[in-house]
Order: structure tokens, then sequence, then C-alpha cells
């Protein structure tokens, strides 16, 4: 029965000592599914450079074919300026309407309320233990 015991024992001890091995080493990047923190850090800021050059080349496309009408005749250079081409292209956002919603606002007076009748009970207990 010991012998039973310390196999058991040392099975769940050698499976732990792995398993804490694995999950707070470098060692887990050799596991499939489990990627780097320098991984997804550059995965980011790729994601935000690609996303910037992106917007710099249809800007530039832009300009390039004010440009081509220009030179083709079919716009006078009077009204050709680089600025007003440029902010052409910027994309405009839609305004959010932040206001809150009734359900919010009731919501809010509902929490407002537990809160009081928490704040009250905590007082109202205190009082009982300092007497």
């Amino acid at each position: 029965m010991s012998v039973f015991v310390s196999l058991t024992l040392g099975a769940i001890f050698l499976i732990s000592v792995t398993t804490l091995l694995i999950a707070f080493t470098p060692l887990r990047e050799f596991i499939p599914g489990y990627s780097s923190s320098e991984l997804k850090k550059n995965a980011t800021v790729l994601a935000l450079k690609s996303d910037s050059l992106s917007k710099a080349l249809k800007k530039n496309e832009i300009y390039i074919k004010s440009i081509q009408k220009v030179l083709n005749g079919e716009l006078e250079y009077a009204k050709f300026n680089k600025d007003s081409i440029l902010s052409s292209t910027e994309e405009t956002t839609d305004p959010v309407d932040l206001s809150p919603s009734q359900n919010e606002i009731e919501l809010r007076k509902r929490v407002n309320e537990e809160e009081k009748l928490d704040s009250q009970s905590h007082k109202t207990t205190s009082r009982k233990k300092t007497r």
C-alpha cells in the first residue's frame, strides 16, 4: 500500500512540476497554439504600420489622379491645390451619441440606491461594534 501511495504522490508531483515549468517559462512557446509575447507585440506594431501605410497610399493615389487630371487638361491649374486634395481624402467619422439611454439612467439610480443602503448598513454595523 505504501508503494502505491508513494508512486501516486510521485506522479502527481512530477506532473505538477512539469506543468509549472511549462506554464511559467519560455518552454510554452514550443507548444503549438502558444505564441510568444514578443511575437504578439511585433504583430501589433506591424498592424499599426500597415494601417498608416495604407492611408498614406490612398492619399498619394488621389494626389496622383488629381495631377493626371491637370496634365490631361481636365482640370484647370488654378483649381489645383495639394491641401484641398489631401483634405478631401481625410475620412470623417460620424458623431456618436454618448448621452445615456433611459435604461442606463434607471440602472444608475438603482445602483446609487443600493450603494446608499450598503453604506447605511455598514455604518449601523460599525456603530454596534463600537458600543
